[in-house]
């Protein structure tokens, strides 16, 4: 195997395991690489990269949920901002293929290349996967939509037909990947091959091999090297139910270099009760053992998580907002500290922004919204929990003797209070410690005071050793930290959180926290003396001086103060809301720099980035309010710039310089007048023609797909005739008899909430509302409120929503319409069944997902440019959307909008129906509709109000023109004979002064109506 450098200690690689201690001494674990690159490698502690080892501090985003490529670097810095050292994306074999032979990798956010230099530009390392298989809860977890109708086999196994189907894809996104990997000057340094895929063993205690599974993912590999990915290759393997795939367990086919473990304590959607039976029951704050697994999984390979939870996804009927509570800043602060109680050295948090499901890109699990209660949220926005996140990236990213550490034990022993917990981490080579402190119990609410026993350089310690008992509140966790290095000091002990640290003119600042009101003691080598030199945020600080080191014992207030020591560095300390907005840029774009090219800057609401151009200070950033800010930086600096702007300083004193940045943008929006509307629906007319390349015949007698249809019907699956996404037209006819039917039954498997409705000779005759539960309803429907014809053709029209192909092997479900059988007294049969088609393939830029197959998606009333003369008009002042009967209506109308430069707002529309009450007192009936938002043709809403949850729907610049105008567009779908309305408004989110170019030309992202519209009427 190209594995392993040296192999020391008696540690066998190969069919049998060996068990390995993880407090053996460092010379006993091998250096791995995987043959063709030392750029990267590895070992028990951790990766190294470049030659040094490296704390990988990740978080994910999904471009092809954010398609608007020049946000991508919004993104990307404020996750370099927090301290993160590197990011991770997906690939999405369906988004790039979306049918075969066509493979997309050019037009708008299909071409992800920036991503890959912005990494390289901004300074962060990049975790790649690209699948095939991605979940994602994803619109058939990733997989090619054509790819799921059963014609090419099962799915992720060496079937040839499914190997061939996904080579295209794979073979091309290595090709463009590896010019960017690490081996090549860029920064990708890790390539995922596959996703939660345990299938390696048929019995896994015996290593009885499942050989398709092996060579599938051997094939992978393969094909990703053939095609120049020289890197590592990982493998993500779901929760803790299996060992496939690591080489320290076998040598078996299809092993990866590295395995890693994906876990979500919590619960990874909203609706708990989804997760009882992999998690068990639900407790808040119950976090789980991974210690133990990784020894069994890999004990000479880094702890490895290549997605941990950064949230959960709100599935249909969720609650509105999603469910932050349990997800939010006291769940980043005990459950990210516990990866590193557990030794967790490589962390990626899923999602660090989770974005929309624009267009039907969600599989049914989940609706149009995808902010997955992430620190970042659905609408750009820093929100608590990314601040809560940033404290903890922030000192990963500079404590660099973390990567290399042996558990040296846990248990309430080291504690003076039996309710805490201590793990201790002490660095083999440097001595260094980190105690990691917790509740023994940790779903524990409760406030607890204790000391730590630890060890130290200078001996066996209680700390704190002067000050009060350290507090550890509910659902949080601290490190304390021993013998920690930074510059040329020690940090011999701190009861107070280390945030981060620079080397300013040859001093140290070093900058630590603990929560408002709380106490903290440190003590620093090598210096004697030192002096409080704060301005009233902290009290009660008292300096106890030794022959070679200080100590210092404080409790902290609000805001920030600081301690100089006799060597003229300093010590920072900060409330938790002062360490929120305490940064810590670095001037080069190194994704190692660790304080020794660094500046300070405490104020802000985000700073972007620091460059020194000559003595000139570039600092970028977004401002809420006017805002004080303190700026740590060297003394030959002669001017401060804010987003390009001279910044008037008050004061330099001691190399801090203070200053206030001016705020308070404001920005209004434009009322949402003009509206006009037109019938969507022509198609339950009888002199309506479908003869447009719509238009389908459904002959099919025969499925590839696994599961057989109704024997009376010709093959009514959609995917059959490469129609995949959106709503969905039937067309059939029956003809009249003398004996005519009485009834109809429908079985149609749309995924959870989709619905159905029914019309017969343009009569309404029923619908299928849907549940957040249900995939799948069969119903009869009665003739009896429709006319049938006596001497022409009877027409039957049908209209469902498919809400998305489920994921992992139930991607080949079908969708459509299962059976179709007419009752009556006599014997029935149609003579014609046709479907209607999406006009998407002329849309390459928002490509497959967007639409769907109603008249005016065909036709491209949605897009800019569409002459709409022929469309009735609402009065100017209404905003109530309606529908008198069943049926669809589309609305749309045409806003200009201009947003001043320098600042960035965040434009949410707001889809509202009446209530259920009073829409029943005024109406007679409850409001039973669908509806789609379409922003200069993008699909942004999925508006359900019957089903819930989701109301507000944020719309991106570059999607939105913040120039120009914007086409508005909604499809109104009542299910109920009584009608249906609703209400569209905008509102802004926020408004932030901020150095980010939001005036970038997005034309490109936004084509208009082109006439082969008209051919798909």
């Amino acid at each position: 195997m190209l594995f392993s450098k040296t192999l020391l200690g008696g540690l066998a690689l190969g069919a049998s395991f060996v068990c390995v201690s993880g407090q053996q001494n460092s010379s006993h674990w091998p250096l791995h690489d995987n043959g063709l690159t030392d750029l990267v490698e590895w070992d028990h502690y951790s990766f190294y990269v470049n030659g040094q080892r490296l704390f990988v501090f990740s978080g994910e985003f999904h471009y092809w949920r954010f398609p608007v490529p020049e946000l991508w670097r919004d993104l990307l810095e404020k996750i370099k901002a927090a301290g993160f050292s590197a990011f991770s994306i997906y690939n999405h074999w369906g988004y790039h293929n979306p049918k075969p032979g066509v493979l997309d990798f050019e037009n708008g956010a299909h071409n992800f290349t920036s991503i890959m230099t912005l990494a390289k530009e901004i300074g962060l390392y990049l975790i790649i996967r690209p699948g095939p298989y991605v979940n994602a809860e994803a619109n058939a977890g990733g997989f090619a939509l054509w790819a799921t109708t059963g014609a090419y086999g099962e799915l992720r196994n060496n079937d040839p037909r499914y190997l061939d189907a996904l080579t295209p894809y794979w073979a091309n996104v290595s090709q463009i990947i590896a010019p960017h990997l690490i081996t090549n000057g860029g920064n990708v340094i890790l390539y995922q091959i596959e996703n939660e895929f345990a299938e390696q063993w048929l019995d896994e205690d015996k290593q009885v091999s499942n050989t398709p599974a092996q060579k599938y993912m051997q094939y992978l590999q393969d094909v990703s090297r053939e095609n120049g990915i020289d890197a590592p290759l990982f493998h993500n393997l779901p929760n803790m139910n299996g060992y496939s795939w690591s080489r320290d367990r076998s040598d078996a086919a299809g092993n990866v270099d590295v395995i890693g473990v994906d876990s979500y304590p919590t619960c990874w959607t909203c609706n708990v009760s989804e997760c009882a039976s992999t998690n068990g029951e639900y407790i808040p704050y119950k976090t789980l053992t991974y210690y133990d697994f990784f020894k069994n999984l890999a004990p000479t390979q880094p702890s490895f998580m290549p997605e941990f939870q950064g949230g959960s996804y709100n599935p249909w009927g969720g609650p509105q907002g999603g469910c932050p509570d349990d997800l939010g800043p006291d769940f980043a602060n005990l459950f990210y500290r516990n990866l590193i109680y557990q030794r967790v050295s490589a962390i990626s948090l899923y999602m660090l922004f989770g974005g929309t499901s624009w267009g039907w890109h969600a599989a049914p699990v989940v609706a149009t919204s995808y902010d997955y209660s992430s620190p970042i949220s659905e609408n750009r926005k820093l929100v608590e929990k990314y601040y809560e996140t940033k404290l903890l990236t922030q000192f990963t990213r500079i404590a660099r003797d973390l990567s290399k550490t042996d558990r040296i034990g846990n248990s309430t022993k080291y504690s003076s209070n039996p309710a805490v917990s201590v793990s201790e981490l002490r660095n083999p080579d440097t001595n260094a410690a980190f105690y990691v402190t917790q509740h023994e119990y940790t779903p524990s609410g409760t406030v607890e005071k204790f000391t730590v026993k630890v060890n130290t350089s200078n001996g066996a310690l209680t700390i704190p050793q002067y000050g009060a008992h350290i507090s550890l509140n509910g659902h949080q966790s601290k490190i304390l930290v021993t013998d920690f290095k930074f510059g040329s000091k020690t940090l011999l002990y701190s009861t107070a959180e280390v945030l981060t640290y620079a080397l300013i003119d040859g001093k140290e600042v070093l900058a630590l926290w603990v929560p408002t009101g709380e106490s903290g003691e440190f003590t620093v080598k090598g210096v004697n003396s030192a002096k409080f030199v704060g301005k009233g945020s902290s009290a009660n600080v008292e300096i106890h001086h030794g022959k070679k080191n200080v100590t210092v014992s404080f409790m902290q207030r609000a805001g920030m103060s600081l301690v100089e020591l006799g060597d003229g560095s300093r010590i920072v300390l900060l409330d938790r809301s002062a360490a929120h907005v305490f940064w810590s840029p670095p001037l080069d774009n190194d994704p190692l720099e660790a304080g020794n090219n660094t500046v300070l800057v405490h104020g802000p609401y985000l700073v972007r980035s620091a460059r020194l151009d000559g003595c000139d200070l570039q600092l970028t950033g977004d401002i809420q309010n006017s805002t004080k800010v303190s700026i740590f930086a060297p003394k030959s600096v002669c001017s401060v710039k804010w987003n390009g702007k001279k910044v008037s300083v008050e004061s330099a004193k001691g190399g801090i310089q203070t200053a206030i940045l001016d705020g308070g943008a404001k920005f209004k929006l434009p009322a949402i007048t003009g509206w006009k509307y037109t019938d969507s629906l022509p198609e339950i007319a009888a002199d309506y023609s479908a003869t447009s390349k719509a238009w389908i015949a459904a002959t099919n007698t025969n499925s590839s797909n696994p599961t057989p249809p109704a024997p009376n019907n010709p093959v009514l699956y959609v995917d059959d005739y490469n129609v995949h996404v959106g709503n969905h037209i039937y067309r059939a006819t029956f003809p009249s008899t003398d004996t005519p039917p009485t009834d109809i039954y429908l079985n149609i498997t749309g995924g959870l909430a989709f619905g159905y409705s029914v019309w017969l000779n343009s009569d309404f005759i029923g619908s299928w509302l849907g549940t957040p539960t249900t995939d799948q309803m069969g119903q009869t429907f009665s003739f009896s409120n429709a006319t049938l014809s006596t001497n022409d053709d009877n027409l039957l029209v049908v209209v469902m929503d498919n809400s998305g192909h489920d994921m992992r092997d139930g991607a080949l479900n079908p969708r459509g319409i299962n059976n179709a059988t007419l009752f009556g007294p006599g014997t029935y049969s149609f003579t014609e069944w046709k479907i209607a088609s999406s006009a998407g393939h002329l849309d390459p830029v928002r490509g497959l997902y967007n639409e769907g197959s109603l008249y005016a998606e065909r036709v491209g009333i949605h897009l800019p440019g569409y002459t709409f003369d022929k469309a009735e008009k609402l009065p100017s002042n209404s905003t109530a959307l309606s529908v008198p009967g069943a049926g669809i209506r589309v609305f749309r109308t045409v806003v200009p909008l201009e947003v001043p430069a320098g600042i960035d707002i965040s434009i949410s529309f707001r889809l509202t129906a009446p209530s259920n009450e009073t829409f029943t007192s005024a109406k007679g009936h409850t409001n039973q509709l669908r509806a789609l938002l379409f922003v200069n043709g993008y699909q942004f809403g999925r508006f359900n109000p019957y089903i819930g949850h989701q109301i507000d729907f944020p719309v991106p610049p570059g999607v939105l023109d913040y120039s120009g105008d914007n086409t508005i567009a909604v499809t109104v779908w009542s299910q109920s004979a009584d009608g249906a309305e609703m209400k569209v408004e905008w509102n802004v989110d926020y408004v932030h002064e901020t150095g980010f170019d939001m005036k970038f030309d997005g034309a490109y992202l936004r084509p208009g109506w082109t006439e082969e519209r008209g051919e798909y009427a």
